[in-house]
């Protein structure tokens, strides 16, 4: 059995899929249906990968008469980018540091 990453935004797009969903979706939104007409995979695995993208707060959907459109989650996104920029900036601290140090005379 599968197991699909709950809420772990990093996880959920260590799949190639979903980042490709994601990729698409970023440009509008997009039906199920849509999405899978652009992918080489499924409509029942394009529904999975959503299901794992909304539970770690990557996209949304809305009801549109009887499907669902999905578009990207901008404060998913906008958390995403947060952690990136912390974690360059502190490895840009550290090698800063390091440089710093060895640039010193002994």
């Amino acid at each position: 059995m599968v197991t699909y990453p709950s809420s772990d935004p990093w996880a959920a797009l260590a799949d190639g899929s979903r980042r490709a969903i994601v990729r698409r979706l970023a440009a509008g939104p997009l039906a199920v249906g849509e999405l899978a007409r652009e992918l080489p995979i499924s409509r029942p695995a394009v529904s999975q990968h959503l299901k794992v993208l909304k539970s770690a707060g990557l996209v949304c959907d809305r009801a549109a008469g009887t499907r669902r459109v999905y578009h990207v989650d901008p404060d998913g996104i906008a958390a995403l980018r947060a952690e990136l920029d912390s974690f360059w900036g502190r490895a840009l601290h550290a090698y800063q540091e390091i440089v710093e140090q060895e640039a010193q005379p002994t």
